[in-house]
């Protein structure tokens, strides 16, 4: 097995996710990064190479007893697609960083489509649940 780090393999992720996102004016990307102590979130032009709205623990308003657990990943999610919604920005392409779609990021992506942001997507349904006809 290949001796690299956890953060060299996030990093290729993450590269290999940005070759097929891309966000436009239309429908921007909305990037996740995330540290042991806070998660960030910024809603990114990339035609423009512009970020539009941004949201993280590190700020006051959003930062409770600690910014690295699920909790306060909600509360950035329901920041951003508030602040999202306000700047006229409804339909996002969604950006995971190369980290895994569980845990924080799951909940802040979660938190951000329950306030508003890309109404459009339907939920996944859960994991054993579908019918596929056979008996």
């Amino acid at each position: 097995m290949a001796q690299r780090n956890r953060a060299a393999v996030r990093s290729a992720v993450h590269r290999r996710i940005r070759r097929k996102v891309r966000g436009s004016t239309e429908r921007p990307r909305l990037a996740v990064y995330r540290s042991i102590n806070h998660i960030y979130a910024q809603v990114i032009d990339d035609e423009r190479g512009q970020t539009i709205v941004s949201a993280s623990t590190t700020e006051k308003d959003l930062r409770g007893a600690t910014g690295g657990n699920v909790e306060a990943a909600a509360r950035v999610g329901r920041t951003i697609a508030e602040r999202a919604l306000a700047a006229g920005i409804s339909s996002v392409v969604f950006d995971r960083g190369g980290y895994l779609y569980h845990g924080r990021v799951k909940a802040l992506t979660d938190a951000a489509r329950e306030a508003g942001l890309n109404k459009d997507e339907t939920a996944a349904p859960a994991e054993g649940g579908e019918d596929n006809g056979e008996q």
